[in-house]
């Protein structure tokens, strides 16, 4: 059994080729078995978002605080809020960051396939934002 105690775990910003805005992400698991599950908390400040993604076996999101946007590739943007799921099927593209005017703070869960958690595309532009 290894436990890893909250206050052990770092947070950093987020890479700016990968979100728009002030976004801090915290690892929580993968560091002892880096092919079978990822997961991180990510809070967004208000506007902030990722880039346009998908993931080979898709990923959960469960909305722990604030209030945020998610929007598949063609679809509607959605509002989101606390204790909210959000499941995007594998190959989905898609983006998620808080809305305009608040933060928000989202568990992400994702799977490994053939080394790769996620494949980053372009960015979430301000017009398909909707700020």
């Amino acid at each position: 059994m290894e436990i890893v105690r909250a206050e052990s775990r770092m947070a950093g910003p987020g890479p700016t080729d990968w979100f728009t805005g002030s976004v801090q992400v915290e690892m929580l698991f993968n560091a002892f078995d880096k092919e079978r599950v990822q997961g991180a908390n990510v809070t967004f400040e208000p506007g902030a978002r990722t880039a346009w993604h998908t993931h080979p076996l898709g990923q959960t999101l469960l909305v722990i605080a604030g209030h945020g946007r998610v929007q598949r590739w063609g679809g509607p943007i959605e509002e989101i809020g606390p204790g909210d799921v959000v499941w995007f099927a594998p190959g989905e593209k898609h983006w998620h960051g808080a809305a305009p005017d608040a933060a928000m703070t989202h568990t992400a869960i994702q799977e490994v396939q053939d080394c790769k958690a996620v494949d980053w595309m372009e960015k979430v532009s301000d017009e398909q934002y909707g700020a």
